[in-house]
């Protein structure tokens, strides 16, 4: 990723990893800032951080207004999108041939985490946003895989752990 889009996404990653059930638009934004980043090489030919920023910030951006405005259609959205992030990178670590199959793993695995986060929402929100942001950070910080495995795995762990704290004592 470009400078811009890695503070940017860094930022919002680490809003998104502890405050993700709390704000969220931002996580279903942040969701759509991710996908919007890795969108922005396939709409363009010339790679301007400029252009993909503002690429990402637009997906974003509607991601955010389709969590203000239609709530459940987000909620499935971003159970989807992140269902099926999750499971490819699942399927990238454990696979070598992963990719012939890449579009059948996120389609089955945004099935998925579309109907869990609609059925489970407050704790589903809770680990999904936690993998979102630990997937925005870690995704700036170059690692080799094992490596970057271990800071996606520890920052998600932190973030459900702090978010859980903040929900129990919400509901108490």
């Amino acid at each position: 990723m470009h400078s811009s889009v890695t503070i940017v996404g860094v930022l919002i990653g680490i809003a998104i990893l502890f405050f993700g059930r709390k704000l969220f638009w931002l996580c279903v934004a942040a969701a759509g800032f991710a996908v919007g980043v890795q969108i922005a090489p396939l709409l363009v030919n010339e790679q301007s951080s400029l252009l993909a920023l503002i690429i990402a910030l637009v997906f974003g951006l509607l991601g955010a207004l389709l969590a203000l405005f239609l709530q459940k259609v987000a909620i499935a959205v971003l159970g989807f999108l992140a269902g099926g992030k999750l499971a490819t990178a699942i399927a990238a670590s454990f696979f070598v041939h992963y990719a012939q199959y890449s579009t059948i793993i996120f389609v089955v695995g945004g099935v998925i985490g579309a109907i869990l986060l609609l059925a489970l929402f407050g704790w589903a929100l809770i680990v999904v946003s936690s993998f979102i942001g630990a997937y925005l950070i870690q995704s700036a910080i170059v690692l080799p895989t094992t490596g970057s495995t271990l800071v996606f795995i520890g920052l998600a762990i932190l973030g459900i752990f702090v978010q859980a704290a903040s929900y129990r004592r919400a509901a108490v």
